[in-house]
């Protein structure tokens, strides 16, 4: 649960990403550059210093993340590091965030390699780039304020990478460890878009994955890598940050469609019974002109994700349907609650609805229909008499 006032952060990496790309993003979105310093210079590290040169890729303004460290690199393990960090002046959250992220690096090196976690050599990992990537981040992510993190799906090249086992199939086999879980999707591009590092931020620090989520934008940051893609894309990753918006009643659903030819709708208002039984939140049935020109139907169904298999289940099992349609779509309905009105015939159960117009009071059909039938009065005037007591607020629940 976000707090209110707090800030979000949602990381675009549409063409992938790395520890170095992502603080030149977030310096570009506006974390100042002094207090970057001043906090690598906590690190037991002399002569750190980190810049940032402006660039322009494909007509945008991004910066490209410096480092000028000892070009003789140490060979670091996870408990070498730990300790670096350990006796270093970094705030706490900072250096306790810091260390969870290269222990999730190291848990996945060890994986590949099949060695303790103690004995990984971390070769690339541990240089002091990686060292400022990662701190860096970490430390720019508590400066800005951001109490949480979302990140698009992760693209994946192939070919193969240099480093200091050989080479390596693209994913790089740590990156493939990291991402375990977190949504990836495959690229033709023989080229590395997501380093263990960046697979490390993100899966040490992202909590939500998929699209931009609602916020009120404050900043955005561009960080680029320091290679051009084959492909001719540009080789960035963007940074928005923002508020959260809590957009009320919107969720993901998924829609499950079919055509039926051969199927009589007599049985439809018992499908309904099976469908909702089921979990879905809407069923609808359309006449359509099938090919030789048959008449049929089109059955569209709509289930939230948790319930969408039991709801094709349903439909196979109890229509003549081989095969179904389905896709995710974003939805948003209007905020409401159920409500219980006092009317002359008992109470009624109807829906009240926030909508743009104002308070709507909706009439529950069975409910209404039961109340006609037992009183003998039309259904008409018991749909009339539960709005027209809605308007007075005249409800006790």
């Amino acid at each position: 649960m976000i707090e209110a006032g707090a800030k979000i952060a949602h990381l675009d990496c549409f063409s992938g990403i790395s520890g170095d790309m992502l603080l030149a993003a977030l310096i570009h979105a506006g974390l100042d550059r002094d207090s970057l310093q001043a906090e690598l210079d906590a690190l037991p590290l002399p002569g750190l210093r980190v810049s940032v040169a402006e660039k322009m890729v494909q007509g945008i303004g991004c910066l490209q993340l410096v480092v000028d460290s000892d070009p003789h690199q140490q060979l670091r393990t996870l408990p070498t590091i730990l300790a670096l960090l350990d006796k270093s002046r970094l705030s706490p959250l900072t250096a306790a965030r810091a260390a969870a992220v290269f222990t999730r690096l190291a848990e996945a090196e060890a994986r590949v390699h099949n060695l303790p976690v103690e004995a990984v050599h971390f070769h690339e990992v541990g240089a002091v780039d990686t060292l400022v990537d990662i701190v860096g981040a970490v430390f720019a992510l508590e400066r800005l304020g951001i109490s949480q993190i979302s990140c698009s799906p992760l693209p994946l090249g192939g070919g193969f990478v240099q480093c200091a086992h050989g080479l390596l199939p693209l994913p790089a086999p740590a990156v493939c460890e990291l991402l375990r879980g977190i949504p990836t999707y495959g690229v033709d591009l023989k080229q590395e878009l997501v380093t263990p590092t960046g697979a490390a931020l993100v899966a040490g620090l992202a909590t939500t994955f998929g699209p931009l989520p609602p916020m009120r934008l404050a900043a955005v940051g561009y960080g680029c890598g320091s290679r051009q893609l084959e492909n001719g894309q540009p080789n960035l990753l963007r940074v928005f940050l923002g508020e959260p918006l809590a957009v009320a009643e919107s969720q993901t659903v998924e829609i499950v469609e079919t055509n039926l030819d051969d199927w009589s709708a007599e049985g439809f208002p018992y499908l309904c019974e099976v469908l909702f039984a089921a979990g879905a939140l809407d069923v609808v049935l359309t006449p359509v002109l099938m090919k030789k020109g048959r008449p049929g139907y089109t059955l569209q169904v709509i289930a939230s994700p948790a319930t969408a298999q039991k709801v094709k289940d349903a439909v196979l099992m109890h229509t003549p349907a081989i095969g179904l349609r389905f896709r995710r779509e974003a939805r948003q309905t209007l905020p409401r609650q159920e409500v219980r009105l006092l009317s002359p015939w008992g109470e009624i159960a109807a829906k009240k609805v926030l909508t743009p117009r104002g308070v709507a009071v909706y009439p529950e059909y069975e409910q209404c229909r039961r109340i006609a039938a037992e009183q003998g009065v039309p259904l008409a005037e018991v749909y009339d008499e539960v709005r027209r007591l809605g308007k007075g607020e005249q409800w006790t629940s």
